[in-house]
């Protein structure tokens, strides 16, 4: 049987990306194709129903999952950008798809997905500066609702920041995925993939991960991110809304465009004086 080290490095080496996809400037948001949202709006309020039933007939299963997973992740050997992702997030408050403390005076809801290239420069980018700067802080506290519009990869993703999400670390996974995102639709966000991103966070339980992420209640999340994308008009990634606790936050630069650290920074602190 081979050790679990040498299983890990030869699901890296089958999993292997192509080269991160980088972003530069201020991108226009990923943009929805339009049959999608009409697709979505139609289907939203049975999602749930239908992916339930999906899964009650499948039994939850999963196929593709790697032998010899490890059952705890860890930092220190996970994949690039791992350690960092670890200390950016150490010791912030953390409950589902919330991050910082709940007494936080201004909230930030960002709807991302996960094979997003601009999201992805926007989380690289921009995030670890938010993080340090408002929300370590206790000035704000983040919501993310991860949304799937792409194609598969996207989907894969989201299920499993939401299985992630269930053991207090979806953003400790989505980080370190950004670190290590592939080209848009080309399968790179498979399950091998999955193992080792899941694998590079500390004390993320790998296995149950794994079936979480095909659960009933992972489908209800999906199918509330689905809703609540078509009650905020969301038409692409990343958009971000700011605002005080207790109101509703308010779309932070225009539409159609993917907010720079300027106007995030501005929303935040606008609010926070407000």
């Amino acid at each position: 049987m081979a050790s679990g080290k040498k299983s890990r490095d030869q699901r890296r080496l089958a999993a292997q990306a192509p080269p991160p996809v980088r972003s530069k400037g201020a991108p226009a948001r990923r943009q929805a194709n339009p049959k999608v949202l009409a697709i979505g709006a139609a289907v939203v309020v049975l999602a749930a129903v239908a992916i339930g039933l999906a899964f009650a007939l499948s039994g939850g299963s999963s196929s593709g999952i790697p032998k010899n997973v490890r059952t705890l992740g860890s930092a220190a050997d996970g994949l690039p950008g791992s350690t960092d992702v670890q200390t950016m997030f150490k010791g912030i408050p953390q409950k589902g798809l919330l991050l910082g403390s709940p007494f936080a005076p201004v909230q930030m809801v960002m709807y991302i997905d996960l094979q997003c290239p601009i999201c992805q420069n926007f989380e690289t980018t921009i995030t670890p500066t938010l993080v340090s700067k408002y929300i370590r802080t206790g000035k704000v506290r983040l919501e993310i609702k991860p949304w799937a519009f792409i194609g598969p990869d996207s989907t894969r993703g989201q299920k499993a920041m939401f299985a992630a999400a269930a053991q207090n670390k979806a953003f400790q996974f989505a980080q370190v995925l950004y670190d290590n995102q592939g080209t848009e639709n080309t399968g790179w966000l498979n399950d091998a993939m999955i193992v080792q991103i899941a694998e590079s966070v500390t004390g993320l339980n790998v296995p149950k991960l794994l079936a979480d992420r095909n659960s009933g209640t992972v489908s209800k999340d999906v199918a509330a991110v689905a809703a609540a994308a078509l009650a905020d008009k969301v038409t692409g990634t990343p958009t971000v809304f700011v605002g005080k606790n207790g109101t509703k936050p308010a779309l932070v630069g225009s539409p159609g465009a993917a907010p720079d650290i300027t106007q995030v920074e501005t929303a935040l602190d606008t609010a926070l004086v407000g």
